[in-house]
């Protein structure tokens, strides 16, 4: 990164938290207020961090060369991805719902996201959870790319913690931070480790004893979850109104399918072992008449979502074997594209998504072929696949459509048509307020709060078609930006504008300002 990226990105980093506390203010002067019965068992406080715990780690995001190394992309810089939130950069200048969206970034997505979120609180003692904006993935960067701190990996997090008990002690300590929470863009597993060991790869950070009561949003759980839940990856597709969303569902629901199925992905293997992903290339290579191959070698798929979307619309049928980890971006950028996933092992899904993809429901929108019997069995997908009726292939397409909403993330500031549809985001609020829920009953009946999810609460949660139907549940998505209430009636943030917190408001909007135009006058030398 040569020294104007840099400067550039470090401004910034200085900006964005006046702009961050720009919008919390505006957010609740400016909009219509939700009343408390609206509200109950939903308001949310927002911890107010350093910078140093957020946006000042954006910053870092090129200083390991280790991490493109592995990635094998060609970008060589992460800053572009930042762009709009953590949507990244559009797809091209005329672009109106396609982003270059990383991953990497879904946290600055979440922080963003909640701004919006219609029930905040501006009194800590009366809210029901308290969402922690910490970029816990940026900030684990250094132990895991940066090898001469591999075997400090146990520190990553801890100054969050003594920094979340320290500050407003009464805040962490009401609940003992079950009612916490945060959102990690990265596999559970890359943070599980035991601070007590050193080991090869990995951070500790939800090993800390401190964080065993955080609750985490993460793209990947374990096995056996205890403090977290897995939440889809963003994918490219971010609208800001219900109409592109809709004209993106027609489209994907009159595409012609000439293909079978389609597999997107790496090389094969050359470790010369049996494996799923080589046994499916291998199909495929022989089968170029029932089979598209997307190469996604050397990160050509990560930031073009062209490459692969519109071959997604041309196949029946999008395979998604487990690679380095259980799950795959592809299967959710598939669903959006009406293209039937097919799994090979149920960790691929089945036992990771069920606040947004209903266990019960997989056997109407997906196929499970066991991978042992494509490896080992001889089994061949295409006769599988081509022993599905048409109408079976037509009612789990439209199936595999009716979950779209639920595994998309709308774009910030969207409009009000499109903000009455529950997208991943919200349905990951709602769940973690139900799991924070059962933790702070749990605590209250004296038994112990660090319970596993079950299907049933999981269950609970997903809608039947993602959108706020009855009177209840339109009550909890006003058309509204943003409400902050204190713990009295009338007053503090919520209900009339107040003239205090919107000069404050546009004093912030004027330092951001400010800051920026310093920024572009001194240049990276001064």
């Amino acid at each position: 990164m040569n020294a104007l990226e840099k400067f550039v990105i470090a401004c910034s980093s200085m900006a964005l938290p006046f702009l961050f506390a720009f919008l919390f203010l505006l957010s609740g002067d400016f909009r219509a207020a939700a009343t408390a019965a609206e509200c109950e068992g939903r308001w949310i406080y927002i911890r107010e961090l350093p910078s140093r715990f957020n946006t000042d780690l954006l910053a870092t995001c090129d200083d390991f060369p280790l991490l493109f190394e592995l990635r094998e992309q060609q970008e060589k810089s992460l800053l572009p991805f930042i762009a709009n939130h953590g949507l990244g950069p559009r797809t091209h200048n005329r672009s109106h719902s396609w982003y270059r969206t990383d991953p990497l970034f879904m946290e600055l997505l979440f922080h963003r996201r909640m701004l919006e979120y219609p029930c905040l609180v501006a009194d800590p003692a009366v809210a029901d959870a308290v969402f922690v904006p910490y970029y816990a993935a940026i900030a684990g960067l250094p132990f895991l790319y940066s090898p001469d701190q591999w075997n400090s990996s146990a520190l990553h997090g801890r100054d969050l913690a003594d920094w979340l008990r320290r500050d407003r002690p009464a805040i962490w300590s009401r609940r003992a931070g079950h009612d916490h929470f945060l959102a990690v863009a990265g596999a559970a597993w890359d943070f599980d480790n035991d601070p007590a060991r050193t080991t090869v790869w990995g951070t500790a950070f939800l090993g800390l004893p401190e964080c065993y009561n955080l609750s985490a949003l993460t793209l990947e759980s374990r096995a056996w979850p205890l403090q977290e839940h897995a939440v889809p990856p963003p994918t490219s597709f971010h609208p800001a109104t219900l109409g592109r969303f809709d004209a993106w569902l027609a489209r994907a629901r009159r595409s012609r399918r000439p293909a079978l199925m389609l597999f997107a992905g790496g090389a094969a293997s050359s470790s010369g072992r049996p494996n799923i992903a080589s046994s499916i290339r291998a199909e495929c290579e022989l089968r170029r008449d029932l089979c598209d191959i997307v190469d996604c070698s050397r990160g050509a798929c990560a930031h073009d979502p062209v490459r692969f979307m519109r071959p997604m619309l041309r196949a029946r049928f999008c395979l998604h074997p487990p690679g380095d980890t259980p799950t795959r971006r592809s299967t959710f950028d598939g669903i959006l594209a009406g293209c039937i996933p097919v799994f090979f092992e149920e960790a691929s899904a089945a036992r990771q998504f069920g606040w947004h993809l209903p266990r019960r429901r997989y056997s109407e929108f997906s196929v499970l072929i066991p991978k042992e019997e494509v490896v080992f069995g001889r089994r061949r997908i295409a006769d599988v696949l081509e022993a599905v009726p048409p109408g079976r292939v037509r009612q789990m397409r439209e199936a595999v459509l009716e979950l779209a909403p639920a595994v998309m993330y709308r774009r910030h500031g969207s409009s009000a048509a499109l903000r009455a549809r529950k997208d991943a985001f919200d349905l990951a609020i709602e769940g973690v307020l139900q799991r924070i829920r059962r933790r702070v009953q749990a605590m209250e009946q004296g038994t112990n709060p660090l319970v596993l999810v079950g299907e049933d609460e999981e269950e609970q949660q997903q809608p039947s078609d993602s959108r706020v139907g009855d009177a209840a549940d339109s009550a909890i998505y006003p058309n509204v930006l943003s409400v902050v209430r204190t713990g009295s009636s009338g007053g503090g943030f919520g209900g009339e504008p107040n003239p205090e917190n919107s000069m404050v408001a546009v004093a912030l909007l004027l330092c951001s300002w400010k800051l920026s135009c310093w920024c572009l006058a001194s240049g990276p030398g001064d």
